[in-house]
């Protein structure tokens, strides 16, 4: 049975309202977004054409190639992709403002990258003020000698995801393991590794199932803990055709999420004049509460008999082992744990039964707390109890908020996982090491914060900031400055590089528009895009992350530098498909426009699963037990006007809150007296924060806070069990009003 058909014309049932481009109304406004673009662009407004129009976006990962895609037509740039632009584009700094650390301390993160680029290596020694500059040649060598002279085990190497392309990602994991380290991790694991962790261990493969064109015309869309209005801004396209064709679209979260309701889309004409009410029905959980929310709705679904109960009997396992848990399991217990009704689930169960196909896309509010996998793996098995699985119209979407995150995964620049995103099992890495031609370590990797806990003599980033990604930045710039060789490869300056400590190099970066012969990302739906070198102005002496890896592991271990090289772009693609089977293709990929994706248009097609009995599985859960101290709140972060860490407004246009905004629920609210704008002191044994209340349509008991700032409020301890993410989305605190 094919798709909905798009309605075409105007449909006045989804309008917002009759005020022509939502005037009156709170909306970011889309068009500032594109003169602003320009202003800050001018002095290379033609570069920063081409790099719109020719290549492929660096910032979310719904992937396009310059300003189009696959799945509809039309334009499709956002607010995201204009405010990263810049990055791409802007001079070097001025060298200069390097002699004088101390005045550089104090700017914000926005101030330091408005700087501009890092124009050469240079090094900082302990005492100094300032960096000095040095030659690649001795900053190679000296890098190549201390790493010589130290144990592999004491190398770290951080990778970041912003712009990041496979062949970046795939070149370093090698270069290090060729040095004899696993100790290698990238921003993909603080996203979604608890979404590979469930989904290989549920339906044997670590990605999204379906298409993007799947949601047009698809019978209903779940949205679990992701907010794509704020984070992937061009889906919210594909949800305005959806829209169109007759798709519920339903939204558990805690926050009632104001750009998700309703939302003007600059590119439509009609979305663009009116607005378009996006969600059917918001499910307001309770931080947390998504396991008990989704396993009550299941429990509705398999008393009322709503089950696909020939997809179950033909192609999972594990399902009356989940039955016999969800029947022995109390409604009080669901609605205690998920804070909903019995009511709401059944609502949920209902809409969910009426559905022939769905898709249940999820992020990191779903995946950073201590049972993110757990939570993965309730999920799937709504999913599979529907049959929303293996055919058009339905599927699981994991989805991604930077470019670079599904390859990262996919490349191996994991500790424990290899590129394809195998275990790093005896017979995968002897079977490695016979492709590679030389032996790849076979000691336990460290994931970034494992690397901090332990100490290491030489910590390698490319890209990232630990000081504003992590828990605890008092403890972690301690440890910071205790680690004898930092090394700081990336495109501007960042706080973490202002860090004094034994020795500091800092190496200027090439941004993906500038790597010779072209690299590749893979986006959420597993296309992977070629994205050619662009023509335009360059930072003298910056180099590729890539190149510059493999000439220190060459110089390191001079007998592998047969195997560690590379002629051209392409003969590095022809390795990546022989290693990574899964991606074979990508050494065709040469020009604008190519792309492929990689599994075809579905997986696990027609319910088969690439596990060992063929089947889908199911998983029986227990509800999460958390009980909050007296007069304590549950605490998450929340994103703004940002990329990743990178704030770009002090204003988020969405919901007009401050970056001090304590967001909370009216109701609690009134309770305590506190009036938006008052200020307040959010505290734990972990830190404090001094902001402003936000009264909004946040669930009862809760506290959101903005995320870097947020990051003092959190335990640095909890993560989920298995991929070790940080539980960004799980803490308590206390709120007291500050007169």
């Amino acid at each position: 049975m094919p798709l909905k058909p798009v309605h075409r014309g105007w449909d006045p049932r989804h309008w917002v309202s009759l005020s022509p481009f939502g005037l009156g109304h709170l909306k970011p406004n889309n068009f500032n977004e594109v003169f602003r673009a320009i202003s800050e662009n001018r002095d290379q407004l033609n570069y920063a054409y081409r790099i719109l129009n020719e290549g492929v976006c660096d910032g979310c990962a719904l992937g396009t190639t310059g300003m189009k895609d696959w799945t509809i037509k039309g334009i499709h740039l956002c607010n995201i992709r204009l405010r990263l632009l810049r990055l791409n584009t802007m001079p070097a700094l001025n060298p200069e403002v390097l002699q004088d650390i101390a005045k550089l301390q104090k700017k914000s993160s926005a101030d330091l990258r408005e700087l501009g680029r890092i124009p050469f290596p240079m090094l900082r020694r302990k005492g100094d003020n300032h960096f000095s500059r040095i030659s690649w040649e001795d900053a190679l060598e000296h890098i190549s000698v201390r790493i010589r002279s130290t144990e592999p085990e004491k190398l770290g190497v951080y990778v970041t995801s912003r712009g990041i392309p496979n062949e970046t990602y795939y070149t370093v994991q090698k270069a290090v393991r060729a040095m004899g380290s696993n100790n290698i991790d990238n921003a993909a694991r603080i996203c979604h590794s608890p979404s590979t962790v469930a989904l290989k261990e549920a339906i044997g493969v670590g990605a999204t199932t379906c298409s993007y064109k799947d949601m047009i015309g698809t019978d209903v869309i779940v949205f679990v803990g992701s907010n794509p209005a704020v984070n992937q801004p061009v889906m919210m396209k594909y949800l305005y055709y959806a829209k169109k064709a007759g798709t519920r679209i339903i939204m558990v979260n805690p926050y009632r999420e104001p750009a998700m309701d309703k939302y003007w889309i600059p590119s439509d004409t009609e979305s663009a004049l009116f607005g378009t009410r996006i969600t059917d029905a918001f499910y307001q959980v309770v931080p947390g509460g998504d396991i008990a929310f989704l396993s009550g709705t299941l429990r509705h679904i398999i008393e009322h008999n709503w089950l696909d109960n020939a997809f179950i009997q033909d192609h999972t396992a594990g399902f009356e082992a989940l039955k016999q848990r969800l029947l022995s399991t109390s409604w009080e217990d669901f609605e205690k744990g998920s804070g909903l009704t019995r009511t709401d689930m059944l609502e949920f169960a209902l809409t969910l039964f009426k559905a022939q196909r769905g898709i249940l896309v999820w992020s990191m509010g779903v995946t950073q707390n201590t049972r993110g996998e757990d939570t993965v793996h309730a999920v799937v098995n709504l999913a599979l109890s529907r049959g929303f699985l293996g055919q058009e119209g339905s599927g699981l979407m994991p989805i991604r908020g930077h470019s670079g995150v599904q390859g990262g995964a996919e490349m191996g620049a994991y500790a424990n996982v290899l590129p394809g995103g195998i275990p790093a099992t005896p017979q995968n890495l002897q079977s490695l090491s016979e492709k590679w031609h030389f032996e790849v370590p076979t000691s336990s990797g460290l994931n970034a914060p494992e690397m901090l806990q332990q100490g290491m003599d030489i910590l390698w980033s490319i890209g990232g900031n630990f000081l504003e990604v992590l828990p605890d930045p008092e403890g972690v710039k301690d440890t910071l400055s205790k680690v004898p060789l930092r090394i700081h490869q990336d495109i501007f300056l960042t706080s973490q590089m202002l860090v004094e400590g034994e020795e500091v190099l800092i190496l200027p970066a090439t941004t993906r528009y500038e790597i010779p012969g072209g690299v590749t990302e893979t986006s959420t739906e597993r296309r992977v895009i070629f994205s050619p070198e662009i023509e335009g102005p360059r930072i003298e002496e910056a180099r590729w992350e890539g190149r510059v890896f493999l000439e220190v592991a060459k110089q390191v271990k001079p007998e592998r530098a047969e195997h560690l090289t590379y002629t051209h772009m392409g003969a590095l693609r022809e390795e990546i498909s022989q290693v990574i089977p899964m991606y074979r293709g990508i050494e065709k990929l040469q020009k604008r426009g190519d792309a492929f994706q990689y599994g075809g248009e579905m997986l696990c097609r027609g319910g088969h699963c690439p596990t060992p009995d063929g089947k889908a599985h199911f998983k029986a859960l227990t509800l999460p037990e958390r009980t909050l101290p007296e007069g304590a709140f549950s605490l998450v972060t929340r994103r703004g006007k940002q990329f990743n860490s990178m704030i770009h407004e002090n204003i988020d246009p969405v919901n007009k809150a401050p970056r001090d905004a304590v967001l909370i629920s009216h109701f609690d609210a009134e309770l305590l007296g506190l009036k938006k704008g008052d200020t307040v002191r959010v505290h734990n044994t972990h830190g404090e924060l001094l902001g402003t209340a936000f009264p909004c349509e946040l669930k009862r008991g809760g506290l959101q806070v903005h995320w870097p700032e947020g990051n003092v409020l959190l335990d640095p301890s909890k993560h989920s069990p298995r991929a070790h993410i940080p539980a960004y989305k799980e803490s308590f605190a206390f709120l007291e009003k500050r007169a």
